[in-house]
């Protein structure tokens, strides 16, 4: 039996990757700030929660990662903690950096620390590339972040490579790029729209204030992400890869499917706020997964208007 151990078990892909590693028979190890206080909702909708140990791990300190790692023996360890909120990271860039790049810095050298051999992911996001302008990014595409949250991805992800060349860590990214399922909390835009939706649909008079729905992401389904995420670590080469769909659509367009699927129009319920418009925001952005496909074996099967479906229906 293989232990794997996940950093930031609760989120969405955390909890994704629990159930998908559990299926593959691991022993599976997570962590959260604070166990006696985290919000343990999303493994208990996947009915993963009595068969996952749980640990409590400070990412600021190098000392809790070293005990961590001791008490678990991890054979892969997948890092996915740090604020996840683009957003969010205009209001807090402090703590923003600090949460994914400390926490990179100290899991990479206390894995030099402890067992070098271990198989570490780290969680990078396609906000490193910025605005792709009507392109699609591959793995050699330059970074430009928007963010602070894009900039601490982007550090990270050089950390990682360093690391990487510099002492043999075994250790890869995966730039993943927007990925929803019904576990999502509505701080995330695509959440809040479904949700949303469902509710006037059901009756309600709310409006719905968004912000610039002019913006186009490239959006998947992330039980299937996780799949990719795990698979990165099953080769015998570590490299980083691109996982998205290839398909882009503006937050217009997700919007009027969300609305659609309910046959309401979509611009009877929803107003424009300009408090929700970020001080930076990138117009376009776009992803080519076919590294993975070649390398993985792995392509998106579902896109967009699927995955509108899914969440509507909690399809988990």
């Amino acid at each position: 039996m293989k232990n794997a151990l996940i950093i930031g078990v609760s989120g969405q892909d955390g909890a994704y990757l629990s159930k998908l590693l559990l299926s593959k028979k691991y022993q599976v190890w997570g962590t959260s700030r604070d166990v006696q206080k985290m919000d343990l909702s999303n493994l208990s909708k996947l009915n993963i929660l009595s068969q996952i140990k749980l640990l409590s791990l400070s990412c600021q300190k190098k000392s809790n990662f070293i005990q961590v790692l001791e008490t678990s023996s991890p054979d892969e360890i997948y890092y996915l903690a740090g604020l996840s909120s683009v957003g969010l990271s205009f209001e807090k860039p402090k703590e923003s950096i600090e949460s994914i790049v400390i926490g990179t810095l100290n899991l990479l050298e206390a894995s030099k620390t402890v067992n070098k051999n271990i198989k570490i992911y780290f969680a990078g996001s396609s906000e490193c590339f910025g605005d792709t302008g009507k392109f699609k990014a591959t793995e050699s595409t330059p970074f430009n972040p928007k963010s602070p949250y894009a900039v601490a991805k982007a550090s990270s992800y050089w950390l990682v490579n360093n690391y990487r060349e510099s002492y043999n860590i075994k250790a890869c990214t995966g730039l993943l790029f927007n990925h929803e399922s019904p576990l999502r909390p509505e701080r995330f835009v695509t959440q809040k729209i479904i949700s949303a939706a469902k509710r006037i649909a059901s009756g309600s008079d709310e409006i719905l204030e968004l912000g610039n729905l002019d913006i186009s992401r490239d959006w998947g389904w992330a039980p299937e992400y996780v799949h990719a995420i795990w698979l990165m670590l099953q080769q015998d080469k570590f490299e980083d890869y691109i996982i998205s769909t290839g398909e882009t659509n503006s937050l217009k367009e997700f919007v009027n499917e969300a609305f659609l699927f309910f046959n309401l129009d979509w611009k009877d319920h929803v107003k424009i706020n300009d408090k929700y418009i970020r001080p930076s925001d990138i117009v376009y952005n776009s992803g080519n997964s076919n590294k993975a496909k070649i390398n993985l074996g792995w392509s998106a099967k579902n896109k967009m208007r699927e995955v509108i479906k899914m969440m509507i229906k909690n399809e988990f």
